[in-house]
């Protein structure tokens, strides 16, 4: 250890300040003496106040003692290697791109060559070589499984400049894919602040290798015995080939349940969905797959499995209109032949005094409890009228769609009476703004059609198809309609499915297929009574399908869970762990009647055996609707009770929750990561493949420094101690005096 010195941060205003203050404290204490007729003992005092402002000055320009001291334990360089999942990833050994499978092995492979200790032993003699590897873990409550692994780049850097006072360099293997922690340049600046540079290696290509990646397959948690359902599936290719494969739906056993064709253009994503008839009710893992294709590198990502709960299907239709226009009658007809589907009408022909009567009619507008046993309600060319619906009607309707998760389809006719409907409780549930001024719609001799959008070519309501090519080609062939309602355009949070082939408005083409959340259910409006006329050539080929997929998407979220007096649905509809679910439940009692002022618990056993209970609210004025929301822990099957403690009744289900999987196997490298961690510290970016000059940069580091150790005495509580004992004396001196 060398001999301390004594160093001042001082600033030219500081020192102006101290002369200046000084020289005034010397003029005033020796006027002072003069004025107290001089003698030993002002003397002293006087000298004593000069004292103390010295000291304060002397602060003013924050003093310290520096000592250099000689680093007791030897230099380290640390070798930080990622460890992580996403180095699995065989891209290593070839150029980005370039096909060859045996040449290529995995980045981990690759790590493992460069951090053999024989590699580092030429450092050894000057240097402590700490190798360290390094990845991250998801954070998860406490109880929960452990969730799938993740990548920290940050936290580990920070660790060792705390573990290692002496750390002179780092070197950095990595594919730079961090997904948790702050950002690694908050680690670089500290760094750079220590001057201690950090050497990255990346390791792994910045282009995705030639792969089909079954990306997501979004299946429906419920489908119905003997009704086909629709998987959904996306794909990405990093291929520089258009492929045309078949995508496989099999079961546990291996037997193909479904397929379906798709077509993905070269380094794009394609969308499809496989259709298949569950048998038989039940509990069914399927699997999506697609085969391997010639230059693929890779297919273990080329399948995923699902679980989906197989049920018996009841679904209760109510269809609400005044007059059996054309649409009324072909769906009306096509909802009766549906084994799966119960329907009620009510024709209120407002041009008779009779209303419509027969089997499946009804003479009244159901009242509260009787209207929460429909899953979907068509509303037609109805308003608020004496001899139509009442307000109270209206409100009954709108509370069905806002707390019981119904659906709601709306379909407007030329008569114009949903115009009355505005100003009541169905007006928020309107998915699109209604030109007020023309009730009646817009009708043309020359018949129009329905036009995809983009949502639309994507949405399982209008798939006629699983090729999207084919099924956009049945949409132009569907015959024309000659009249639609009087749209401007859609509200926000709408989802528009379909516009008008020619007609525009302020906002761009008239939407007439939109859909809408609405509470927890769902509203659907279709601005033409023409779909019948799809039947033309076709018979119920495509009228047909297209209602039956409506009633069944609208209904299914009701259909989660559902019991005699207690219904459970909740969202996400697919949730994986870390997620916040919420959920909803609708209590009645044995009449059917909401239970109002109930105790509504939910008890959610997870794999584990851990339970957690949540205490649902009451939503006051909602229909027995009870609401509450709970986070997700582990993965697995959670065994999920609700319980009514007013009708002693409970319902039971299961809910699969999916492991959320941060690293992603076959994921494009990212270098810039680690040449901006580089950059930063002013270290360097060395390629893998010339791993030898990380070595001869570290025999190059400079000697180090050795260390100081800074007392700021400005700011040492001894220091104030001092300057307060002065003020203590001098104020005794002033007493001793006789000045005070």
């Amino acid at each position: 250890m060398s001999d301390g010195t004594l160093t001042f941060f001082a600033t030219s205003g500081t020192i102006a300040v101290s002369i200046v203050v000084g020289l005034l404290s010397i003029a005033l204490a020796t006027l002072g003496w003069w004025r107290k007729g001089g003698g030993v003992r002002m003397a002293l005092l006087e000298l004593l106040r000069l004292v103390i402002v010295a000291f304060l000055l002397v602060t003013l320009n924050q003093p310290e003692w520096v000592t250099e001291v000689d680093p007791q334990r030897r230099p380290v360089v640390a070798v930080l290697w990622d460890a992580s999942r996403s180095m699995e990833t065989e891209d290593v050994g070839t150029e980005p791109g370039v096909s060859g499978g045996s040449t290529l092995v995995s980045r981990s492979d690759a790590v493992a060559r460069r951090i053999r200790p024989e590699i580092w032993k030429s450092l050894t003699a000057s240097v402590e070589v700490v190798i360290t590897p390094f990845s991250g873990e998801a954070r998860s409550a406490e109880g929960g499984a452990a969730p799938p692994p993740a990548t920290d780049i940050t936290s580990p850097l920070i660790a060792l400049l705390e573990r290692h006072p002496t750390l002179r360099a780092v070197v950095l293997l990595s594919d730079g894919d961090w997904n948790l922690g702050g950002s690694p340049a908050a680690a670089a600046t500290r760094f750079r602040t220590r001057k201690i540079p950090i050497h990255t290696v990346p390791v792994g290509s910045a282009v995705a290798l030639p792969d089909l990646d079954l990306r997501s397959v979004d299946a429906p948690t419920i489908a119905v015995a003997g009704k086909g359902v629709q998987v959904p599936f996306s794909i990405a290719s990093s291929l520089p080939h258009e492929v045309v494969t078949e995508v496989f739906l099999r079961d546990a056993e291996g037997r193909v349940l479904g397929r379906s064709e798709v077509r993905i253009p070269g380094h794009s994503t394609a969308d499809g969905f496989v259709e298949w008839v569950p048998p038989a009710p039940g509990e069914v893992e399927v699997v999506v797959s697609l085969p391997r294709q010639p230059g693929e590198l890779r297919a273990d990502n080329n399948q995923r499995a699902v679980r989906i709960r197989v049920q018996e299907e009841s679904l209760r239709v109510l269809i609400v209109e005044s007059t059996p226009r054309w649409e009324y009658r072909y769906l009306r007809n096509a909802l009766m032949r549906d084994p799966g589907v119960e329907v009620h009408c009510l024709l209120f022909h407002p041009d008779l005094a009779a209303r419509g009567g027969g089997p499946g009619y009804r003479q009244e507008f159901p009242e509260s409890a009787e209207l929460a046993e429909y899953d979907v309600v068509f509303l037609g060319d109805v308003g608020i009228a004496p001899d139509q619906l009442s307000s109270g009607d209206a409100d009954r309707l709108a509370g069905l769609v806002k707390s019981q998760a119904s659906g709601l389809v709306l379909i407007p006719g030329f008569r114009g009476h949903q115009s009355t409907l505005l100003d009541s409780e169905l007006g928020d549930l309107y998915p699109v703004v209604l030109d007020e001024e023309r009730p009646r719609g817009t009708g043309h001799r020359i018949p129009a059609a329905l036009v995809l959008t983009e949502a639309g070519r994507k949405s399982l309501l209008t798939r006629f198809h699983s090729d999207s090519r084919v099924n956009g080609s049945i949409w132009e062939q569907l015959p024309g309609f000659q009249w639609y309602a009087p749209v401007l355009r859609a509200r926000a949070g709408s989802t528009v499915l379909a516009v008008h082939e020619r007609a525009e408005g302020s906002a761009g083409r008239i939407p007439l297929l939109v859909t809408r959340p609405y509470g927890t259910g769902k509203v659907l409006f279709l601005a033409t009574d023409g779909v019948w006329r799809w039947r033309e050539g076709v018979e119920d080929r495509y009228h047909y399908r297209f209602w039956g997929q409506v009633v069944r998407w609208m209904a299914y979220q009701r259909k989660m869970a559902a019991g005699d007096t207690l219904r459970l649905f909740f969202t996400p509809e697919r949730p994986e762990v870390g997620d916040r679910i919420t959920w909803h439940t609708n209590a009645m009692d044995d009449g059917g009647v909401p239970v109002e002022g109930g105790e509504v618990t939910l008890r959610i056993e997870a794999p584990t055996g851990r339970i957690d209970r949540v205490r649902l609210a009451e939503q006051p004025g909602e229909w027995g609707l009870y609401s509450g929301s709970s986070p997700l822990r582990e993965p697995g099957t959670h065994r999920i009770t609700v319980h009514c403690r007013e009708t002693g009744r409970s319902l039971e289900t299961e809910l699969t929750i999916a492991a959320a999987d941060p690293e992603r196997i076959g994921a494009p490298a990212r270098p810039e990561v680690l040449e901006e961690i580089a950059r930063w510290t002013r270290g360097s970016v060395i390629g893998e493949d010339r791993f030898e000059e990380v070595v001869s940069r570290l025999h190059a580091l400079p000697a180090a420094e050795p260390l100081r150790r800074r007392l700021q005495l400005w700011s040492h509580p001894i220091w104030g101690a001092v300057i307060i004992a002065l003020l203590g004396v001098f104020w005794v001196g002033r007493k001793w005096s006789g000045m005070i």
